[in-house]
């Protein structure tokens, strides 16, 4: 069974691969990468998972994995909770095999108790000549003009 959250996504065909964030949330995907959006839906039954997923260029770039820019691709695969590997074809480049690999990521929240501490700075504490851990700055000369 997948767990509802986000998921760092490893994908490849033939033609390269890549990286992006995906949302599972209740049957629903959403994510995206740096030039590609992804949206559809996911079943999970035990540990066998299916998806349906829409691929969309936003943004300039190198070529999709696929090929063209906007394609549907069909997932089948395994899951454990954690990890879900699948794979599948796009409806418009079927010769094409996609495989991917989510990976849960886990939210680390900060504890509830933790208190943020605050430093004031106190000037009269900072040393007020050179001493050996710092040298001196030489100030900006701007380069001479050449002759003419």
């Amino acid at each position: 069974m997948l767990k509802d959250g986000k998921y760092a996504a490893w994908f490849r065909t033939p033609r390269g691969q890549g990286t992006g964030m995906v949302d599972l949330i209740e049957g629903r995907i959403s994510g995206n990468d740096s030039f590609f959006t992804y949206g559809g839906s996911y079943r999970v039954d035990e540990q066998h998972f299916s998806a349906v997923l829409t691929v969309n260029r936003h943004a300039d770039g190198p070529p999709s994995v696929f090929g063209p820019d906007e394609v549907e691709v069909r997932l089948t695969g395994v899951c454990n909770g954690l990890v879900a590997n699948c794979s599948g074809t796009a409806r418009e480049v079927p010769d094409i095999k996609f495989e991917a690999t989510l990976i849960y990521i886990q939210d680390d929240a900060p504890a509830a108790d933790a208190r943020c501490a605050v430093v004031k700075l106190n000037v009269d504490r900072l040393p007020k000549v050179l001493d050996g851990r710092s040298r001196p700055r030489h100030p900006f000369t701007p380069p001479k003009a050449p002759m003419s």
